[in-house]
């Protein structure tokens, strides 16, 4: 092929673009009236509370799709039967009884140790995570707890990086602590969760996941601890 075949090709495919521009429809425009009193959006509600035995099923459920397995049955009923033990599942009217995410922290002397934090794989990057680990540390904050603290897989970039922007550090690293591939984990910390001056914290982080929720149609309305 000489160069004015090539150059002849390109002027071709720019003509087809251009032409096929004109026949697209045309563009509405906005009125007054939208402009004044925009459409209102619908959200779907959301809702995340304590979990019980009731919710076992969709548990281990979760558990299997996010983590292949990570606790057994008998391990997750020790883990709603103990008074040390938090967990809390994430449910919408629109999907029914189906489990969202969850999330869970044991309560070690004055230590919110958050051992699981998951999200249904259909509803990634939609707000959810946020939200779960807003509610985990409010209430690790209710329960006097001073401080929050995980392990992540240093690979992990997504979560660490939802847990930074939530102010946690790093404190160490616990090598080869996954028996799966014998990956690192990262040991995060975030302290003061007790102190009156945290309160501004989380309502800051309140408006944050309501914010976040709002882009993907989500409307937090209910953290209950029944």
């Amino acid at each position: 092929m000489n160069p004015s075949q090539v150059s002849r090709n390109h002027n071709d495919i720019n003509c087809k673009c251009l032409s096929s521009r004109r026949h697209l429809p045309p563009v509405p425009q906005c009125t007054k009236y939208d402009v004044l009193y925009p459409k209102k959006v619908d959200f779907s509600k959301l809702k995340i509370q304590s979990l019980s035995h009731e919710h076992l099923s969709a548990i281990l459920e979760l558990d299997k799709a996010c983590f292949n397995g990570l606790w057994s049955k008998e391990g997750y009923q020790r883990e709603l039967d103990s008074p040390n033990s938090e967990i809390q599942g994430l449910f919408s009217q629109k999907t029914g009884e189906k489990l969202l995410g969850m999330g869970c922290f044991w309560s070690i002397l004055e230590e919110a140790h958050i051992t699981i934090l998951a999200i249904d794989s259909e509803y990634h990057r939609q707000g959810m995570g946020a939200a779960l680990l807003y509610s985990l540390i409010k209430t690790a904050r209710k329960r006097y707890l001073e401080r929050a603290t995980l392990e992540v897989r240093a690979s992990n970039q997504a979560a660490i990086s939802l847990y930074e922007k939530f102010g946690f550090k790093t404190a160490g690293i616990r090598r080869r602590y996954y028996q799966d591939n014998q990956e690192d984990a990262l040991i995060l910390w975030l302290g003061g969760i007790h102190k009156p001056e945290f309160q501004e914290i989380l309502t800051n982080w309140d408006t944050k996941v309501s914010q976040r929720l709002n882009k993907s149609s989500w409307e937090l309305t209910v953290i209950s601890d029944q």
